[in-house]
This record gives C-alpha cells, sequence and structure tokens, in this order.
C-alpha cells in the first residue's frame, strides 16, 4: 500500500471523525449555561474606553 493511499484512507475514516467531534465540542462548550456572562464580557471588549 502506496503512503498516499494510507494516509488519504486515514483521512476519510478517522479524520473525518476527529473534525466532528471537535465540531461538537466547540458547539457545545458554546452555548453552555454559564457562558453568556463571559461571552458578553468579551464581545464588549471593542466598546470599552482606556
Amino acid at each position: 500500500m502506496e503512503t498516499y493511499t494510507a494516509m488519504r484512507h486515514f483521512a476519510d475514516s478517522w479524520g473525518l471523525l476527529a473534525m466532528t467531534l471537535f465540531f461538537v465540542g466547540v458547539v457545545l462548550f458554546t452555548f453552555r449555561p454559564g457562558g453568556k456572562k463571559s461571552a458578553d464580557d468579551a464581545a464588549s471588549i471593542p466598546l470599552k474606553e482606556d
């Protein structure tokens, strides 16, 4: 088996699964119950005066 074929097979199977799990984790982290205050604080950073 060529190296390219092996890497392609790995990327098609486990790479897709890893990216999907990462995406789901980011979405769950963003919409967690305690995240509203920190998101509001981060959103108001450009509006704060020095």
